[in-house]
């Protein structure tokens, strides 16, 4: 690529896709891509794995003007943070006025299914979620480590790829709440034993909570864990009552390995795939609208079904 890429945006969010085969084309196509935009006023930030980080830091010769954040830092450990945290990149990046903060960034998927899934939803979501921001994403892929599932959703989620040949538009690119509404809602093996709590018509939401509360106090794992998912717990429980319609339903289950509580509601939810993504009135948070937005940053997995009986939301923590 010379000179600004083919298609460059003119303002807002934008968020590209590379996907390379080797450390020689990642260098060949990213750093342009970067130096490109220094000459013209932009901002520059790797926010990557660290073998990928040094790869680009050697191609530009360790310029200290490209700014490498770690990459846990920038995408956290749960997708609503990711979110805020790149929201913060943008404010606190030493852009010129009227000027990108160019990011390239890699995520780390995890291990599993489940784990794939929780970031395939962030790259839809923040096509949404980060429209207004001053931020120019090329998010980067490594055909050869990847699966395909990854590499799958990486071509739908992204509004433009970039190859050698410069910047096009990705004739794939899939509207995120399409995108989002397709992808499935796992199933939880432990659902199908009896729960270790089960709160079938809740009245009293302050005994509720002395309940849940007694039950994780007897399990092991570090006490600001615990607390967490139980305000999630909280807040969803909340939700459900305030907004919902009866019989409000608890059930909590705790294997060897994670907690999961279902919270559940005959209302009729909502059909919204980017809810609590951000807090539901923006920055002015006294107006509420921030229990599920806390919970997905409080828990590993928040994930909601709605059907005939109703609406439940499911929180995940994994015991660490």
């Amino acid at each position: 690529m010379t000179g600004q890429p083919a298609g460059h945006p003119a303002h807002g969010f934008s968020h590209d896709a590379l996907l390379y085969d080797s450390p020689e084309q990642l260098v060949r196509i990213a750093v342009p891509f970067l130096l490109e935009g220094l000459a013209a006023g932009d901002a520059a930030i790797i926010a990557a794995s660290p073998d990928t980080a040094a790869i680009l830091s050697e191609a530009i010769d360790g310029d200290p003007r490209v700014h490498v954040v770690q990459r846990g830092d920038a995408y956290s450990a749960r997708t609503a943070t990711a979110i805020t945290n790149f929201r913060r990149l943008a404010e606190e990046a030493n852009a010129s006025p009227g000027h990108w903060v160019r990011v390239i960034g890699e995520l780390d998927f995890g291990r599993t299914e489940r784990e794939w899934l929780e970031w395939q939803r962030y790259e839809a979501v923040i096509n949404e979620a980060l429209v207004g921001w001053s931020l120019w994403g090329l998010c980067v892929f490594d055909t050869a480590r990847l699966p395909d599932p990854i590499l799958d959703s990486a071509i739908r989620t992204h509004q433009h790829l970039v190859t050698g040949d410069g910047r096009e538009v990705n004739g794939r690119f899939a509207r995120p709440a399409d995108y989002l509404r397709s992808l499935p809602v796992p199933d939880e093996p432990m659902q199908d034993s009896a729960p270790r709590f089960w709160a079938e018509d809740v009245t009293d939401f302050i005994g509720l909570r002395h309940a849940v509360a007694a039950e994780l106090a007897t399990v092991d794992a570090p006490r600001d864990l615990i607390e967490d998912f139980l305000l999630a717990v909280d807040e969803m429980t909340s939700n459900a009552v305030r907004h919902g319609l009866p019989p409000v339903s608890l059930r909590l289950w705790v294997g060897g390995d994670r907690m999961v509580c279902v919270i559940g509601d005959g209302g009729p939810g909502w059909d919204d795939p980017f809810a609590g993504y951000g807090p539901a009135h923006g920055d002015d948070l006294s107006r509420g609208g921030m229990g599920l937005w806390l919970a997905r940053q409080l828990c590993d997995h928040v994930d909601i079904e709605q059907g005939p009986a109703g609406v439940t939301v499911r929180l995940t923590t994994r015991l660490r």
